[in-house]
């Protein structure tokens, strides 16, 4: 998609505002993903990302969730936004949306255009 100045935008005020209304909370067991979760993990701030862009008139074929790794080995989900200029992250670590090449995560695995298929 496009990657214009409303885009950025509304990525970024996505962002953060998805980190600021989700305090940080580990599930308890298994691991569950909770779209407009109040308390949650990674995964719960990428459903949410994703849902409010795709509100924001972001088509879902430009959102990707993504399993990474962190530098110290610990397992993390982010949302990518592909763009025509660069692939963008947003992540509840970090205010920023930064480039994909700029964040230092190793990508496990990511989800295609449908978020029910990824592959490594």
């Amino acid at each position: 998609m496009a990657l214009t100045r409303e885009v950025l935008e509304s990525i970024r005020r996505v962002n953060s505002q998805v980190n600021r209304s989700i305090r940080p909370r580990n599930d308890p067991g298994p691991d569950v993903w909770t779209l407009g979760a109040s308390s949650g993990d990674c995964e719960d701030y990428v459903l949410s990302k994703r849902y409010a862009l795709m509100r924001a008139g972001l088509p879902s074929s430009a959102l990707r969730m993504a399993h990474v790794r962190t530098r110290e080995g610990i397992d993390h989900a982010i949302l990518i936004v592909k763009t025509d200029h660069d692939d963008l992250v947003l992540d509840n670590l970090v205010a920023d949306v930064l480039p994909l090449n700029k964040v230092s995560y190793r990508i496990v695995a990511v989800s295609s255009a449908d978020p029910m298929v990824w592959t490594p």
